[in-house]
């Protein structure tokens, strides 16, 4: 009895689980949306695979919520920021930052889209692997205001979180352990990111 009172004393539970990793989920995106090092898509497979394995109501809710939340709010800073540069003589970090991760090929092809459809592309750069910098930098170049950048990457918010959300939860029904599910879900999503990168390199390659 003594024994299986401590373990339940030192084990969180699952509402001190949940308390814990909303907050790190929202923080970890919204800070790999500012600098996009951070495998955030595999972030929120793998916290969808957790809350697809817990009791409490509304956890899929939740993790859809703050991850989208954190994205769009990490997207709008990151945009800002970008904007301020614009402005400034000399630029800034966070300008340098973004051109420094939009090579010259894809910052063209998303100034083409961006110029012939407008938000639509804006919506799906998040989607696409690497699509969301270049995508972005093309609308600074473009002046687009906040506003008009907002009203695009609202949606594109909502759209990259519960596509990776579903990938969690198709690798938390296919194992009965979280953590099978877990490295299901961020092998599938180590995949989508470098798929594209793979196909331009083998594309030059036949090229060549």
């Amino acid at each position: 009895m003594i024994q299986l009172a401590v373990t339940a004393t030192t084990l969180p539970t699952e509402s001190t689980q949940q308390a814990l990793g909303y907050p790190s989920l929202f923080l970890l995106v919204l800070f790999g949306a500012l600098v996009p090092v951070i495998p955030t898509g595999a972030l929120v497979s793998t916290a969808a695979v957790v809350a697809f394995h817990e009791t409490a109501p509304f956890s899929m809710l939740l993790v859809f919520v703050t991850a989208s939340v954190a994205a769009f709010l990490g997207d709008a800073a990151l945009y800002w920021l970008g904007r301020r540069g614009m402005k400034s003589k000399n630029g800034s970090r966070w300008l340098e930052a973004i051109r420094s991760r939009a090579p010259e090929e894809r910052l063209a092809q998303a100034q083409s889209k961006l110029a012939e459809h407008g938000i639509a592309v804006l919506v799906l750069s998040r989607l696409v692997p690497a699509g969301r910098i270049p995508v972005m930098l093309a609308c600074l170049l473009a002046k687009w205001p906040m506003r008009r950048f907002s009203r695009g990457n609202l949606p594109a918010c909502l759209a990259w979180a519960a596509t990776y959300q579903v990938i969690g939860i198709l690798g938390g029904s296919l194992f009965r352990e979280p953590w099978e599910g877990v490295v299901a879900a961020i092998t599938l999503t180590v995949l989508i990111s470098a798929t594209p990168g793979l196909w331009r390199r083998l594309r030059r390659t036949i090229t060549a």
